[in-house]
């Protein structure tokens, strides 16, 4: 037991955590004696640290095959558990595939199996299907956000997955919303709830609204986001259309942003997301698809551009902001003709006339094209930049390495400088691009 609190204080040293909040030691304590677990826990609340936790105490070293499956219902999910579970540095090998990029890449990286597979049910079901690895030591199945897979009509593809675990030992389901009802074929006999979803947390989420003088509200949102300032925030619209409709004006007001929605190509919407995260870009113009399951920081602020239909989606598009022990606040726009829903009937509007400092864009994104199977890490990375690139400490920002390439934020003023230098360099044995993104 003291090498096992020894373990978990180490992981969570290299996460950046200090303690693990109520919902995490409470599932940490039913996962490792339970069979079977329902974990009921509001959007960013840490249930993926909640689960890897007791999932690496199951895991055995010499073991070949692999041992645990974990199933989501997005692309961006799967990606921002591997990369977690790469941060807590296990030791334990893992790999995360799924649709949108050429199953050729899957099978490559499968050759050297991994100890955790996540996916999302349509690839899994793909590699069951082609039996590309032995399913016999799987012994633990984890479905995260398993109520968001039956609603994207995953079910006929978990059920064949599931079907195929014959020696499974464990099963941990999460989600972020109540009574959702568990399929027959899940196979979840006496199971223990753990229920956070009705725990009475202080809420550090202020909500307001914006009213806007015209039924365009395109303006509106430009004040706002001139009152706000610099600071990282989402603006959640409905429709890929008026995605591109607010991006045009927001290029057109030079208010630097991305953008990310189900129509765009999935090596798009993952650029997206690493230029968001890196400072490149502080505001995101995003659909729902960004309310929940993927990897992005803290919030200062989300903007409701449109309302979503229903309050579920409200709640899980605030989840974005005032996560855990920060503070943060939701803005609704809304013209004067606008309906307003009951949940946000009696929300104070604010005044948004007084304007803040807006400093220019600092970060730029520079794409590196070798990765770790490449055998670069990190620091070689780094060392690359400080050594040829000439950069301080201060200068060189996050660096997000892949598979196959690598992402490094740098002043937008050194970028071009950087790239003349170190375009057709060396990284390990590799000679590299080195490209403005």
């Amino acid at each position: 037991m003291a090498n096992t609190i020894r373990n978990k204080q180490e992981i969570l040293a290299k996460l950046k955590i200090s303690a693990l909040n109520p919902m995490q030691e409470e599932a940490l304590e039913v996962i490792e004696n339970t069979t079977n677990t329902v974990l009921l826990s509001p959007t960013g609340t840490g249930k993926t640290l909640a689960f890897l936790l007791p999932l690496l105490e199951t895991l055995d070293a010499e073991c070949e095959g692999i041992q645990a499956l974990i199933l989501v219902p997005s692309r961006e999910l799967a990606i921002q558990i591997e990369q977690v579970v790469r941060d807590m540095g296990s030791g334990f090998k893992v790999n995360a595939v799924y649709g949108g990029r050429p199953i050729s890449k899957d099978k490559i990286e499968l050759k050297h199996t991994p100890a955790i597979l996540i996916g999302t049910p349509g690839r899994i079901a793909d590699h069951f299907d082609g039996e590309r690895f032995s399913k016999r030591n799987i012994k633990t199945l984890i479905l995260d956000e398993f109520d968001k897979s039956l609603e994207t009509g995953f079910e006929g593809e978990m059920s064949f997955i599931i079907s195929e675990l014959p020696n499974l030992e464990k099963r941990i389901l999460t989600s972020a919303t109540q009574g959702v009802e568990i399929p027959k074929f899940v196979r979840l006999d006496d199971h223990t709830v753990i229920n956070f979803l009705d725990a009475k947390r202080e809420s550090k989420l202020a909500i307001r609204t914006v009213i806007s003088p015209d039924k365009d509200k395109l303006q509106t949102l430009l004040d706002l986001l001139l009152h706000i300032g610099n600071q990282p925030g989402i603006i959640f619209c409905n429709y890929k259309d008026s995605i591109e409709r607010v991006s045009m004006f927001l290029e057109k007001n030079r208010i630097h942003h991305t953008c990310f929605s189900g129509g765009m190509e999935q090596r798009d919407r993952e650029r997206s997301l690493i230029k968001f995260r890196n400072g490149t870009c502080q505001v995101l113009i995003a659909t729902d698809l960004a309310a929940r399951g993927i990897d992005i920081p803290e919030m200062k602020y989300i903007i409701h551009y449109e309302l979503p239909r229903a309050v579920e989606e409200f709640t899980h598009r605030n989840g974005r902001t005032a996560r855990v022990n920060e503070k943060g606040t939701a803005y609704v726009l809304q013209s004067k003709t606008e309906y307003t829903p009951d949940f946000i009937m009696d929300v104070e509007a604010i005044d948004i006339s007084k304007k803040a400092a807006l400093k220019p864009q600092f970060w730029e994104t520079l794409f590196i094209s070798g990765g770790r199977k490449d055998k670069i890490s990190k620091g070689d990375i780094a060392g690359l930049f400080f050594k040829q690139g000439g950069l301080n400490k201060d200068q060189l920002g996050v660096i997000e390495l892949k598979q196959d390439c690598a992402f490094v934020s740098v002043p937008k003023s050194m970028a071009n400088m950087l790239t003349h230098k170190l375009n057709n360099t060396r990284l390990k044995k590799k000679k590299v691009r080195v490209t403005i993104l």
